[in-house]
């Protein structure tokens, strides 16, 4: 059975290199402010599967970075597991905002947790990237009347059509 831990940063360098930058060396896939984040990984039979490292920007932002799952346990849904668990972190730490560097092929990973795209696009080498972010709303916003209301006024239209 998977469960997700906090671990220190040089547990999620290995994932990383071999999820994500296989040939380049390790040094590579140590971020400058890794001391400053805090690390997630997902683990199944006591093997370290999925990483990723979250930070706080300010009161409300924070951003997660180098989400990295191993090849070979991809598309059965650790990576799902691990963003629904920092998302859960997030609204905990009252994050309004938590947003990410997306690589433009998985885009269709984060709409389906539901992150949006900014406008916001740049290449790193030969990768292409997108910034998407997801606002978090607080069990209290969730019901409150103004989001009742338009819940209501949603599901109604959708009973119209």
């Amino acid at each position: 059975m998977p469960h997700i831990e906090q671990i220190p940063a040089e547990l999620t360098w290995q994932v990383r290199r071999e999820a994500m930058y296989p040939d380049k060396n390790l040094e590579h896939v140590k971020l400058n402010d890794d001391e400053n984040g805090i690390h997630f990984g997902l683990f199944d039979h006591n093997q370290l599967i999925s990483v990723v490292s979250w930070f706080r920007r300010n009161e409300t932002e924070a951003r997660f970075r180098k989400l990295a799952t191993l090849e070979e346990f991809r598309n059965v849904g650790y990576g799902t597991l691990l963003m629904k668990y920092i998302i859960d972190f997030s609204k905990s730490e009252k994050i309004k905002t938590l947003w990410c560097n997306a690589r433009v092929n998985a885009l269709n990973f984060y709409k389906k947790l539901g992150f949006t795209e900014t406008k916001t696009t740049f290449s790193k080498g030969e990768i292409d990237y997108v910034i998407m972010q997801l606002e978090i709303k607080s069990p209290d916003e969730k019901n409150s009347p103004v989001a009742n209301r338009d819940q209501f006024k949603k599901s109604n239209e959708e009973k119209s059509k």
